[in-house]
């Protein structure tokens, strides 16, 4: 019976483990977005609107609008509180469970449960507990964007991207997973898709492109 992606995930984690990859990880989410632009709006200007639940924690959401408001300036938008030509509704949802679909190993002595935390303050780890059938810790992280025309109301934007794996780094992840779900701004693909990022394990951060960059081949001379 083929395993469900999120546990291949689960299994390829593990060997990377195993084999101490300090590598770039790949960050892949399933992003949809649907847009009636047609340009970037002109003045490139928003603000954010908050939920009365996300007032109620404005401190712990105010993390997840600094990476909101970073990805937003990437595609071109700035941030004008007094004069904003767009709305933005943002959403996140975070949560963690045991895959029901992990393959039994039997008594080995070598396999592992490994659980990471962070917290908004900064402070981030890791550990293992070697355990006998129970797998990793698999994380769920969605964001979720909408974005409004401040004088008609209308939904010009809307975006989400959703990633489950047993690797986060809240609340970079947030950040990460806002890029995806902005890819192709203003004229993205519409509907579904799957969006890859590699991001470096330390600061969450996108991997830099590689220093030297192969040469691209010279054109074949016509004969």
């Amino acid at each position: 019976m083929p395993w469900s992606r999120p546990v291949a995930a689960l299994l390829l984690f593990a060997a990377a483990l195993l084999a101490g990859c300090a590598g770039p990880r790949l960050v892949q989410s399933d992003v949809s977005s649907y847009s009636t632009l047609t340009a970037l709006p002109s003045p490139p200007t928003y603000r954010f609107e908050r939920l009365p639940s996300q007032q109620m924690h404005a401190t712990a959401f105010a993390a997840i609008e600094t990476q909101a408001e970073a990805a937003l300036a990437r595609v071109g938008l700035r941030r004008d509180d007094t004069q904003p030509r767009l709305i933005a509704l943002l959403g996140v949802e975070g949560g963690y469970a045991m895959p029901r679909n992990w393959p039994y190993y039997g008594p080995d002595p070598f396999y592992g449960r490994w659980g990471w935390s962070l917290g908004y303050g900064g402070r981030w780890g890791w550990g293992m507990n070697w355990m006998m059938d129970a797998p990793p810790t698999l994380y769920h992280r969605k964001v979720s964007l909408v974005l409004r025309d401040a004088a008609t109301q209308q939904v010009v934007y809307e975006t989400s991207a959703t990633y489950e794996d047993v690797w986060t780094r809240d609340p970079a992840i947030y950040g990460v997973l806002f890029d995806q779900a902005l890819s192709g701004f203003p004229q993205p693909p519409q509907g579904q898709r799957s969006v890859r990022t590699e991001v470096m394990p330390d600061t969450g951060r996108p991997a830099p492109p590689p220093a030297n960059p192969a040469p691209a081949a010279a054109p074949a001379s016509a004969r």
